[in-house]
């Protein structure tokens, strides 16, 4: 599964994460730091990634508009990056069951 972290999280988790997630990217390197969120939608959706959010907008756009891209939504509150790498390690298996489950487009983690 490659992600598509959200602005709202730090860019480093794409090297941090590399070993579970390869071909990962960042909105920033990406070049969609300033896009709308319809635009990183279509991004993610022709490039094959899941988005990783933070924000509410993109599981709500996953609602209506349906998957691809999948969401994974992440409910944190403020945390550090090594919190979230924490959670993305602890929570691979359901992550990869996510993945490969076509009739769900949202994966909340808290």
């Amino acid at each position: 599964m490659k992600l598509l972290f959200d602005q709202n999280l730090s860019p480093k988790l794409v090297k941090r994460l590399a070993d579970l997630f390869p071909d990962s990217g960042h909105l920033q390197p990406e070049g969609l730091d300033r896009a709308s969120d319809d635009e990183v939608w279509e991004h993610a959706r022709l490039n094959g990634f899941a988005i990783v959010t933070k924000d509410a907008d993109y599981p709500d756009l996953s609602v209506v508009r349906g998957s691809p891209p999948k969401v994974i939504w992440l409910l944190l509150g403020n945390c550090t990056t090594s919190q979230v790498e924490a959670v993305f390690r602890a929570r691979f298996a359901d992550i990869e069951a996510f993945d490969k489950d076509p009739s769900v487009g949202t994966l909340a983690l808290s």
